[in-house]
């Protein structure tokens, strides 16, 4: 039997999944935080979220198009998939673990949501044709959000932010540039090779790609910190389910209901911004961290305002700009 949604029923649904999703994803930020409070080695943390994420997403691939054009793909163009998945999850996953112990949840998901423009603003050193240009309400969205994230750092260090900080901030923007420049230089090599993969099959891929590096970050953690306890390999374990499993699936299904709705699909998108959200709260719950207040609780509140903004842009692109708003929507992770 089969069941018709009206269409304003579909866009809230789709909403409704993206709001789930953002609440999966924000688990990255709070799991983080409890392994580098309880004194789990950052980058034992690191690696045990991708050699996990591997076991756990093979029985879903039979259902998300199958791992043999994955690994034909992978077997034509070896280099191009390990140096994709070095940008994409190495680059961006050490950094950000590392940041975890510089401050509570809110602050590392809210300077972290600088992901959401950055692979716009590398868009002119990828492009030779079309996509390369800045739309200029794109830029005034970054601006906003990059003025959110530094008033949230500077108020949650009351307007003093030492060395220690700074790197820190460094580290997350860092991490929040390397996944969307990473996925846009795999979409724009996929363009090229001609070959079609969806986004579970190009998560897989990378994870898979990516496996020597994390055995070698393995290696080095247990030379310096020894064997993880096993507090923060499951901590590891939620992080790969919950955000890397089922946050990334509930998303791209969201999406994909409300693709061809612009109004629908920026509403989706822009429920985002509540993992903001959902990281003070359960940080303030759970964690026993501090409200933000003052300057910071402004600059989160500009994040939050720039996601619902890139989103509305976003749903904004000419219906025949498929490519280009297939890759503004995948710019996504945690």
């Amino acid at each position: 039997m089969t069941v018709h949604v009206r269409p304003s029923q579909r866009g809230l649904l789709a909403m409704a999944i993206a709001l789930l999703a953002a609440l999966f994803f924000t688990m990255t930020y709070v799991l983080n935080r409890i392994a580098a409070t309880d004194g789990g080695y950052w980058a034992w943390t690191a690696a045990l979220r991708y050699l996990l994420t591997l076991p756990l997403l093979l029985p879903l691939m039979p259902w998300q198009g199958g791992i043999a054009p994955v690994l034909r793909a992978i077997r034509t163009h070896p280099w191009a998939w390990f140096r994709y998945s070095v940008i994409s999850f190495v680059l961006f996953y050490l950094p950000l673990t590392y940041a975890a112990a510089s401050g509570p949840s809110w602050l590392i998901a809210g300077s972290f949501q600088f992901t959401v423009i950055a692979g716009m603003l590398c868009a002119p050193f990828l492009y030779s044709d079309d996509r390369q240009r800045l739309p200029l309400a794109g830029v005034v969205v970054a601006i906003v959000i990059i003025t959110g994230v530094m008033l949230m750092q500077l108020g949650y260090s009351s307007g003093r932010l030492g060395a220690a900080g700074w790197f820190a901030l460094a580290c997350v923007l860092v991490a929040a540039v390397a996944y969307p420049l990473g996925n846009r230089l795999l979409l724009l090599h996929l363009e090229k090779t001609g070959e079609s993969l969806n986004a579970s099959q190009r998560v897989f891929g990378l994870t898979l790609s990516s496996q020597p590096v994390w055995w070698l970050v393995a290696a080095f953690a247990w030379n310096v910190a020894g064997s993880p306890p096993w507090s923060q390999v499951g901590l590891a374990a939620g992080v790969a389910l919950l955000a890397g499993v089922v946050a990334t699936i509930l998303f791209f299904q969201a999406t994909g209901m409300v693709r061809e709705n612009p109004t629908a699909l920026g509403a989706t998108e822009a429920m985002q911004a509540a993992e903001l959200l959902f990281a003070t709260l359960i940080g303030v719950w759970w964690l026993k961290e501090a409200w933000p207040r003052g300057m910071a609780l402004v600059g989160a509140g500009l994040v939050m305002l720039g996601i619902v903004a890139f989103a509305w842009i976003v749903a904004r692109q000419p219906a025949g700009d498929t490519q280009k708003r297939r890759e503004l929507r995948s710019d996504r992770s945690a």
